[in-house]
């Protein structure tokens, strides 16, 4: 275990005794409103679990068994175990499971296969794995201001701390092999050498601009980035750093996710609004796509080798196509309704992949644009929540679940899939 995952559990063993504070970030306002119900272990839950997040995350959760909460939980922080039987006895006696989300799933000949590791540091919130050129898989390590290296052959990990305050919120791999963070909680970007534990730190030239979010290379080496909140996409030139700006048209427009067309084009999904942005790479002029629905908003997007662009309707649970030569849509329903939330996307072999990020579990969902034909299949850890789904060099998906800790590789069986018969 790295010393940073040391410093960490014994951080978590501290607060567990009700002594100190745990290693995760301090719950966001009005997060507690919610109350714990009286009973057996109330302080112990109210003292070892809400230092890290409110009170919602219990009361809004399906529930789960003893077992199941004391798996989940087991993720975040480390019990001594008359400690942890009291806590899951307490949550499985107030919180039970409450059927009602289960996803829709839809059948199909497409086989896959899940394979997850979780992460050494307990309540990191690890998500956004991506590939490196070497085929090693790392992931941010959000809340505990670390990324991480994983070996898919061996399974050996590695974490790696960043400079302080950075709060990586996702990572992309260079050409190199080199790691690239944004900066989420101090308005930096940075990348990480492998090969000596080093990042060069990179400060976003306006002060407004306060949290990057979502990083992606173009075909030119040039890494474009979303600053959601601040309401902003960048551009960074690694051959010397210099960092440009631009404000989006629509004001609170919240630029989240973002995807490069063949032709080296940004486009970044506006979740503040119903619309996405096409960003010129010379000039930086954008141009907004409105989507019908007003009440539409939009998490991510991919594109197709046509220059399609493919998009997550979260609020109204679709799949869209939106044509950058017409400007027409279309949408199509996910399979387990109106309310599933769908959040991450790619596009493998012009094969949409998504996920149901309100299903318990996440549903996994393939759609073939030629047919129009949905496949779908639940995460065997159960819980949530994929934020960002990527491809491997070899055509298979990257996952992650955040709330457990875990990423993970769905290798897709290449002899289902109906363009190989």
């Amino acid at each position: 275990m790295s010393r940073l995952s040391t410093l960490f559990l014994t951080t978590a063993l501290i607060a567990t005794s009700i002594i100190g504070a745990t290693q995760a970030q301090a719950p966001q306002g009005g997060q507690q409103a919610a109350a714990l119900p009286d009973g057996m272990g109330k302080e112990l839950v109210q003292r070892a679990c809400t230092t890290c997040h409110g009170v919602n995350q219990i009361s809004n959760s399906t529930g789960y068994t003893k077992e199941r909460w004391q798996a989940l939980f087991g993720t975040m922080i480390k019990l001594p175990d008359p400690q942890a039987d009291t806590v899951a006895q307490y949550l499985a006696t107030h919180f039970p499971y409450k059927p009602g989300r289960e996803p829709k799933l839809v059948p199909g000949p497409v086989q896959i296969s899940f394979r997850e590791w979780q992460v050494p540091t307990l309540g990191q919130r690890s998500r956004d794995p991506v590939q490196s050129p070497d085929g090693m898989i790392w992931w941010a390590g959000h809340w505990g201001n670390l990324v991480g290296r994983l070996n898919p052959k061996t399974g050996e990990m590695r974490e790696f701390p960043l400079p302080q305050g950075a709060r990586p919120h996702s990572i992309t791999s260079d050409g190199a092999g080199n790691i690239w963070y944004v900066g989420n909680s101090n308005g930096t970007m940075g990348k990480l050498d492998p090969k000596t534990g080093e990042s060069t730190v990179y400060i976003l030239p306006d002060p407004a601009a306060r949290d990057p979010h979502t990083p992606e290379f173009d075909r030119n080496g040039i890494l474009w980035f979303t600053v959601q909140n601040s309401n902003m996409v960048g551009r960074l030139n690694p051959a010397n750093g210099e960092i440009r700006l631009v404000k989006m048209p629509t004001p609170d427009a919240d630029p989240y996710g973002l995807d490069i067309d063949s032709k080296g084009v940004p486009w970044i999904a506006l979740t503040g609004t119903y619309k996405i942005a096409r960003i010129d790479p010379v000039t930086m002029a954008v141009r907004e796509y409105p989507v019908p629905d007003e009440k539409s908003r939009i998490r991510r997007l991919t594109v197709t080798s046509d220059d399609m662009i493919w998009y997550l309707n979260y609020s109204l649970g679709r799949l869209g196509r939106l044509n950058p030569a017409t400007g027409e849509t279309k949408e199509w329903q996910s399979p387990s309704g109106q309310d599933t939330q769908p959040y991450s996307i790619v596009a493998i072999d012009d094969i949409i992949w998504y996920n149901e990020s309100r299903r318990r579990p996440d549903a996994l969902v393939r759609f073939d644009p030629k047919t129009e034909r949905f496949q779908s299949w639940a995460f065997p850890s159960g819980v949530g929540a994929l934020r960002n789904l990527r491809a491997t060099a070899d055509g298979n998906l990257l996952v992650h679940q955040t709330s457990v800790n875990r990423i993970g590789l769905v290798t897709i069986n290449r002899s289902t899939t109906p363009s190989s018969r």
